[in-house]
């Protein structure tokens, strides 16, 4: 299993601690691991884990991001789901729009500004196509 990390909360500056999910979430249906603010539910940021690894999939996130992160990948994820373009051109073209290191642009470690970008960009992408297709 890939290495335990060492991350902090950008809300309260306190330490993450890894848990397994079905204890944060007190749901025993629950699998793998999220690390938690050691204020945690007080400071509510969280990051889930990549399965069978101790590796976070993303920044620490309170309520308010996390949704934002849902809504962005709602939204983007209909680029490629949609055949606009491949799931990997799709990030490729993110990375663009956003001005981010190709390696580097993934929503999970966005914060909110980012994520409205992400939603607003992927909008534009997506009414495009529709109108592309109605035109047709």
């Amino acid at each position: 299993m890939k290495q335990k990390q060492n991350l902090r909360c950008s809300y309260c500056g306190s330490p993450a601690v890894l848990k397994p999910a079905a204890e944060v979430f007190q749901d025993p249906k629950q699998k793998g691991y999220v690390y938690v603010c050691s204020h945690y539910p007080v400071c509510d940021a969280y990051v889930g884990v990549h399965p069978g690894t101790k590796l976070p999939m993303g920044s620490l996130a309170n309520a308010a991001l996390r949704k934002k992160r849902i809504l962005a990948h709602q939204a983007f994820d209909q680029i490629w789901k949609q055949g606009v373009m491949s799931r990997k051109q799709a990030y490729y073209w993110l990375s663009d729009k956003l001005g981010t290191d190709p390696a580097h642009t993934h929503i999970a470690m966005f914060g909110e500004y980012l994520c409205d970008q992400v939603i607003c960009e992927s909008r534009k992408v997506l009414a495009n196509k529709r109108n592309i297709a109605s035109a047709a």
